[in-house]
């Protein structure tokens, strides 16, 4: 089986800037996928990185280089990796896996560098995802996990979210600590925009336990007439 590295490093706010870094240095023969064009569908009433569709999708893996016999190591930051690794297997590609780009320590290569073009035939899931007016129902019969920092999860002001809070009955298990002990249950699990939170389901999974991901994340919550929690200051 062919090995196919991918960067999907990333910054908020800041388009172009993953292309920045990867084009400064990366693993030799690595291609990038950007979070914001390839891994997301254009932000709007459905989030800030709606799920790309299988055509979208599709043809950005198969530019990247990924299709069948291809097992993909996703190397990023702030969720990127974890994303494309999710958004790989809600496509039907189980081949790929995580590295900490961090503790590489063999050369980079600097430039753009052109992957094989390859044949993505995406099989979607169907069993991965919530939408928000099941998890709005259900949310008392679920362990519902945020992913987003403590401050913001209590309701915090912050510069990113429009409307401060949480889904009531949210647990935060902030994406860049040790995941928490969980209750037992069905596990959502989402974030800002459903990015950060791909790193709480990688993690479930290495231990065994699959989860479901909320896509609109807060970033459609807080545009829908829906129930907000937050911590009283």
């Amino acid at each position: 089986m062919k090995y196919q590295f991918v960067d999907c490093r990333w910054e908020l706010g800041k388009p172009g800037r993953g292309r920045e870094l990867y084009l400064a240095g990366h693993i030799p023969g690595a291609s990038f996928l950007d979070v914001d064009r390839d891994l997301s569908a254009p932000a709007g009433i459905r989030g800030r990185h709606p799920l790309p569709d299988e055509d979208r999708f599709a043809r950005a893996a198969g530019r990247a280089g990924i299709g069948a016999g291809i097992f993909v190591v996703a190397y990023g930051n702030m969720g990127g990796a974890e994303r494309l690794w999710w958004l790989l297997r809600h496509f039907g590609h189980d081949e790929c896996a995580v590295v900490d780009f961090e503790s590489w320590r063999g050369s980079l290569t600097r430039g753009e560098e052109e992957a094989d073009a390859a044949d993505f035939a995406p099989r979607l899931r169907q069993d991965d995802t919530i939408e928000a007016g099941e998890l709005d129902r259900l949310r008392d019969e679920l362990v519902v996990v945020d992913a987003r920092l403590p401050s913001r999860w209590r309701g915090e002001p912050n510069p990113i979210d429009r409307v401060p809070g949480r889904i009531p009955g949210a647990l935060n298990a902030p994406w860049n600590e040790p995941l928490p002990e969980l209750p037992p249950g069905d596990v959502v699990a989402y974030c800002g925009s459903g990015v950060t939170s791909c790193v709480v389901l990688h993690r479930l999974h290495l231990a065994g336990r699959e989860a479901r991901l909320y896509p609109g994340s807060w970033s459609e919550w807080e545009q829908l007439d829906l129930r907000v929690a937050r911590d009283l200051v």
